[in-house]
């Protein structure tokens, strides 16, 4: 099966990841698509092939060389954000992208713009996937693990390539911050690894949001408007106070780079009950935990104008900024950067606005960098993947392997 034929296979697999459902993997589909993909690994040729009862996949392709060369591991994720609606997508392939803006949907009137999103204009003259406007495509991080098995089908079909231990490996629910939490790097077995799961061709990051979520719950008291004075406490408006207190340009939509923010994600209530959902972002430490303080500061002032217990906080922390582990470990990056030069592309070194399994996975032992998978505008209807850039994330790993030592 070529690279493209796998994908679209991929996709049409339901894998949105929910928070709420306190289980691993969080959504039934998950564990569908896993099944799937386990199969398809001993189809091709993989070893050791292991599915757990959390939906985590594991392979092996045998060393063939005689060297002592290092176990190198690839890692992609099988959920896709709740962002966006992740069933029945319908993906299209625009042949020879010709510059203009593209309708996705004409009944709706769903368009790719241009003047939206001007970095389509750098794939011209390329076949690009795209949706039909009503869910995600998929391409974070299904592209990743199409990647990843197509460059491994590759290596077990020319036993002429020499190369170590390679092992590859598939999480759940890491769209909600929950990939690595029954991941067995001990298991893996790696010397280091790289995650398949950034977005423009050419990224390469080994830095990344440190990130919390928070949820408040507030309190209010309902009861008729006719005799409400001095009486009721309506938990929405007290919700939307806390909201407003938060500094107005430190959300997503107002920052960039190096910035973070707060972000609300999630608002729902009547007068009694009000609970507002905000992840947490900085890639400075010292400014993470401040971010941190600050909304348990937010929910105090709450308490002290309407009474103990009016409003109440649950922080949790999902993972760190993955810098001060590669650090130690730069040749990895520079096996990166030597693996993307050498299919044609420039490596593009930024800082991730987000995180991937890798963040976590470093803090516990496996460094773990972050390689483009090659598609834009993730978590949204107007996702798109340009071919060439899926074909070239698995020409990377193919190089990667080759180029180990």
């Amino acid at each position: 099966m070529n690279i493209v034929d796998r994908f679209l296979k991929y996709v049409s697999f339901h894998t949105t990841s929910d928070e709420e459902t306190n289980m691993t993997p969080s959504t039934p589909g998950q564990m569908e698509f896993a099944r799937y993909l386990a199969d398809e690994l001993k189809s091709i040729g993989m070893q050791e092939v292991s599915l757990d009862s959390n939906g985590y996949i594991m392979a092996t392709l045998p060393a063939n060389a005689p060297d002592a060369i290092p176990t190198i591991g690839f890692i992609a994720h099988m959920d896709t954000a709740p962002d966006a609606s992740g069933k029945n997508i319908h993906p299209r392939i625009v042949k020879a992208y010709d510059g203009k803006d593209i309708v996705l949907n004409e009944a709706e009137h769903i368009v790719l713009e241009t003047a939206k999103y001007p970095e389509i204009l750098r794939y011209q003259g390329q076949d690009i996937i795209v949706t039909n406007g009503k869910t995600l495509l998929g391409a974070d991080d299904k592209a990743g693990i199409a990647e990843i098995v197509t460059a491994m089908e590759y290596l077990i079909q020319h036993p002429e390539i020499r190369h170590g231990k390679v092992r590859v490996g598939f999480t759940p629910d890491e769209e909600i911050g929950q990939g690595a939490d029954h991941f067995d790097v001990k298991a893996f077995g790696c010397d280091f690894a790289y995650t398949m799961d950034g977005g423009a061709v050419g990224e390469l990051e080994f830095e990344n949001f440190n990130a919390a979520s928070c949820k408040i719950h507030v309190h209010g008291v309902n009861v008729h408007p006719g005799t409400a004075y001095h009486k009721m406490r309506n938990s929405m408006r007290i919700a939307y106070q806390i909201a407003v207190m938060l500094p107005r340009f430190q959300t997503p939509e107002h920052t960039q780079g190096y910035e973070g923010f707060y972000h609300l994600i999630g608002m729902s209530g009547t007068v009694e009950e009000t609970t507002l959902n905000y992840i947490i972002r900085d890639h400075d430490r010292t400014q993470f935990e401040y971010r941190k303080r600050e909304m348990e500061h937010l929910v105090r002032k709450i308490n002290t104008e309407y009474g103990e217990g009016t409003a109440e906080i649950e922080l949790r922390d999902q993972y760190y900024n993955m810098r001060e582990k590669i650090e130690p470990v730069m040749h990895i990056i520079d096996l990166a950067k030597e693996a993307i030069t050498a299919v044609g592309v420039t490596p593009v070194v930024k800082p991730i606005r987000g995180g991937t399994d890798g963040a976590r996975l470093s803090f516990e032992g496996l460094p773990c960098p972050n390689i483009f998978a090659g598609g834009e505008n993730f978590h949204s209807r107007y996702e798109y993947l340009p071919i060439p850039s899926l074909e070239k994330a698995s020409q990377v790993v193919l190089e990667i392997v080759k180029r180990a030592k």
